[in-house]
């Protein structure tokens, strides 16, 4: 009777026994890892998705910040220009009745120059009588200094003549003299409004500055 048939086991068979059950212990082992490692793969492949995804929602969040900063901030530009408007509304009724004003006083200038140009023109006329009535003078005083028959009649037509050019020498004095006062008049009413046209300049300018600084 073998001992197999008594029911013993002899080591022989154990060790082949221990043998196979090694080599099926290896198998398993060989495939458990090789899932392992399948699974560690997977999971590595799906952290870095995970952190792909974190990262884009990360540059959404930040896109989604920036947007509603410049959003912000354009409202807030709106609201100020909105603001800057009225307040050049309110200041441009206020400094209308001055412009009315200085254009009114520029339109009365401006008569007053053409009255002065007016009178420069009829000064010149005169100026141009009186020097050809001068002339005159000068042609006959030559042509008669040869007339020694007729000295005493040439005299008196001379002084005659002396005094009609005296006297219009005196009214072109006279003249100049408003022509002067009228020039006079003119300048320092220009001068008058040229003052008040930089008064409203620099309010103007410093009516702008305040509103830069605001």
């Amino acid at each position: 009777m073998s001992d197999e048939e008594g029911g013993s086991i002899t080591p022989e068979v154990r060790v082949k026994q221990l043998e196979e059950r090694l080599i099926e212990e290896s198998d398993r082992l060989e495939k458990l890892y090789v899932a392992y490692r399948n699974i560690e793969n997977e999971i590595e492949e799906k952290n870095g998705i995970i952190d792909a995804l974190e990262k884009e929602a990360i540059d959404h969040e930040i896109d989604r910040e920036g947007l509603e900063s410049l959003l912000t901030e354009k409202d807030n530009r709106i609201r100020s220009m909105e603001m800057e408007g009225a307040k050049s509304g309110k200041k441009m009724e206020h400094l209308l009745p001055k412009l009315e004003k200085t254009e009114e006083m520029y339109s009365r200038e401006k008569a007053r120059l053409g009255r002065v140009f007016e009178i420069a023109e009829e000064l010149d006329e005169s100026l141009q009588t009186a020097q050809a009535e001068l002339s005159a003078r000068d042609d006959w005083y030559v042509q008669h200094m040869q007339l020694f028959e007729n000295l005493n009649e040439a005299i008196n037509t001379r002084y005659e003549m002396i005094d009609s050019a005296v006297e219009k020498m005196a009214e072109f004095a006279a003249k100049q003299d408003t022509f002067k006062s009228r020039m006079d008049e003119a300048l320092d009413a220009a001068e008058d409004a040229v003052s008040h046209a930089k008064d409203m300049a620099e309010e103007l300018e410093e009516d702008a500055g305040d509103d830069s600084e605001d």
